[in-house]
């Protein structure tokens, strides 16, 4: 992406770049190269980090140029639902353990009270079983009995959790994401004063913890995977809830599918490595 697209074209330093640079550089990339909209939005997601990790970094000290570039349509069409290049990007400028739960929400698309009850004697590596729910300081079953269904843990989310896992003392039992007094880490507050702070300072914006949830149904909608078996993923009662309030614009078995989703995660943790080099 860097070598092929906009390398020849970054002949401003960082500190002179504008948002007209940003611009024109988009623009021309459009006109003269044969790139349908989503390799566009590849291309603008990569310079909007570059220019988040020099912000982090103290080179630059300006708002995100490329937030608010040509390219800025892109989020209104995706509004109140993280897409796979935002979530790529918020588990590198969110702090732990906040990013290991913003990837088990969004590559499960489990409700946050069940990620509040998930145990690690319920992970298996390739899945997670789901038996509880929390809220407040309640624990329950879940919802429905589709909801009690396991949903396939694919492999950027294994590497957070072995992260996290390995940071928690290892432990066999017990909640996956606990407090520092032992009970279920209340998310809502993570997200006020961890996620918020974050993603603010790198200039972007939290939509939610169900935004992951409506995220993950419409990118594998966009992946061709049958309705049927987004319904199973998310564990919906009916399929009509599904395509209905989830998918925006949804068996091949449920492991297939999230294949099909770690292949498109993995470009953008490539695009957010780079972005990152491109910089030091």
């Amino acid at each position: 992406m860097w070598s092929r697209h906009l390398k020849s074209r970054s002949m401003i330093t960082l500190r002179d770049f504008r948002t007209v640079e940003g611009e024109n550089m988009l623009r021309s990339i459009a006109q003269t190269e044969s790139l349908n909209r989503t390799s566009l939005a590849h291309l603008r997601s990569f310079l909007s980090g570059v220019f988040q990790y020099a912000r982090r970094s103290g080179i630059l000290n300006t708002e995100n140029l490329c937030e608010m570039s040509c390219c800025q349509s892109l989020d209104r069409v995706m509004k109140h639902t993280h897409i796979p290049w935002r979530t790529s990007f918020m588990v590198v400028v969110v702090p732990e353990p906040g990013a290991t739960a913003i990837a088990t929400a969004a590559f499960t698309g489990a409700r946050r009270g069940e990620i509040r009850g998930m145990l690690w004697e319920n992970y298996e590596g390739d899945q997670m079983r789901i038996t509880q729910s929390v809220f407040g300081s309640h624990a329950d079953e879940p919802k429905t009995m589709k909801s009690r269904a396991p949903v396939p843990a694919i492999a950027p989310l294994a590497k957070y959790l072995a992260r996290h896992r390995a940071a928690s003392g290892n432990p066999e039992t017990g909640l996956i994401f606990r407090s520092k007094t032992g009970t279920s880490l209340d998310l809502a507050q993570l997200a006020r004063f961890v996620i918020r702070p974050a993603l603010k300072e790198a200039g972007m914006a939290w939509h939610g913890w169900h935004a992951f949830r409506r995220g993950l149904a419409t990118n594998l909608y966009r992946l061709g995977v049958p309705d049927k078996t987004i319904q199973s993923i998310l564990r919906h009662a009916n399929l009509s809830t599904t395509m209905n309030a989830y998918v925006k614009s949804v068996p091949a078995d449920a492991a297939a599918a999230m294949k099909a989703f770690k292949e498109l995660c993995n470009q953008y943790a490539t695009a957010s490595e780079q972005a990152k080099s491109a910089v030091m």
